[in-house]
């Protein structure tokens, strides 16, 4: 089974938790047992797994990332969205998600979470989900 999800960010960075959207994709789809890959088609937008019950870890992670990777910079890329390239590619653009009984094998405080660099932007989730 193939789904999109739809993100929109309303701001420059903008990390959205999606597990629930990714649950539901994997409980439409029936299966048991199997793989779910979650892939953003998105140069300027990735994907992460971390805590997602204190909301200040998301602000953690987006004040450090912020410090490493600076708006303003001596960047070449012409755009002027250099920093959210590279953001990017630190968080990744594909997950894969053990499923048992249905469920995401995620640990206890763990979610998925869209990232948002180069918003606000409206946003596409593919999730794919295999049995076996």
């Amino acid at each position: 089974m193939l789904k999109y999800i739809e993100v929109v960010t309303q701001k420059r960075t903008h990390f959205e938790d999606i597990t629930d959207a990714v649950q539901e994709v994997i409980d439409e789809s029936g299966i048991d047992e199997g793989i779910c890959c979650v892939y953003v088609p998105h140069t300027t937008a990735g994907v992460f797994i971390n805590e997602n019950a204190d909301p200040d870890v998301k602000w953690d992670i987006e004040k450090t990332l912020d410090k490493l990777i600076p708006w303003e910079d001596q960047y070449s890329h012409v755009e002027g969205n250099a920093a959210a390239h590279i953001k990017s590619v630190l968080t990744g653009n594909s997950l894969y998600i053990p499923v048992k009984n249905g469920k995401l094998l995620l640990g206890t405080w763990q979610g998925i979470f869209f990232a948002e660099f180069d918003g606000p932007r409206d946003r596409k989730v593919i999730i794919k989900v295999l049995e076996g």
